[in-house]
């Protein structure tokens, strides 16, 4: 019987494998992702970057009961081993306002208010940016939420003003993202009557 000594640098070569219990860990992760996927709306969910394999288990999923829908969950986190878990997760972090571009947006709009309860004249600015803007609700919420600040009442106007705000933002942001929709199926169409 011949002894096979090798050498230790040779060990190197072959990295450890994962552990039964990371595995595992990993596994869970995968499948708490899915269950992420299915509880969200048709309309969200196709926001969401998805193979069609995947996408589908995802929507028979959140037609299934109790045991129908472990199982399927199951079949979820096994398809999502095969896929890159990174872009669907970014894109649950910005549903839920976790991204960095929605938090800083989110900043943005805070300083907006500000400025606004600092100096009327920005009411120009934001007729400028939204013009779709109501801007005397705008004035009356300003004017209530500087009485709020002076007689220490709850800030009721001065949240108003940010979810106004956020809902021109919003707005604005969704006919962008309709406008970029539109021009890549023209480009699409275009591409597909060239011979």
């Amino acid at each position: 019987m011949r002894h096979h000594h090798s050498d230790p640098a040779d060990e190197d070569d072959f990295p450890e494998p994962p552990s039964k219990s990371s595995r595992k860990r990993e596994m869970q992760a995968l499948q708490d992702l899915g269950e992420q996927l299915v509880a969200l709306s048709p309309e969200r969910l196709k926001k969401v970057p998805l193979p069609e394999s995947l996408y589908e288990a995802i929507r028979a999923a959140q037609g299934f009961k109790m045991e129908a829908r472990r199982r399927q969950l199951q079949y979820i986190g096994k398809l999502m081993r095969k896929i890159d878990p990174e872009p669907i997760q970014a894109q649950l972090d910005i549903f839920a306002g976790n991204s960095a571009v929605e938090v800083a947006k989110m900043h943005r709009l805070e300083r907006l208010r500000e400025q606004l309860l600092e100096d009327e004249q920005v009411i120009g600015t934001i007729a400028e940016t939204w013009p779709e803007a109501d801007l005397q609700y705008l004035r009356t919420l300003r004017r209530n939420a500087l009485k709020e600040r002076e007689a220490a009442r709850p800030p009721k106007s001065f949240r108003e003003i940010f979810r106004v705000l956020r809902e021109l933002q919003e707005a604005s942001d969704a006919a962008a993202e309709a406008e970029a929709e539109r021009a890549a199926d023209e480009d699409a169409t275009e591409q597909g009557s060239n011979p």
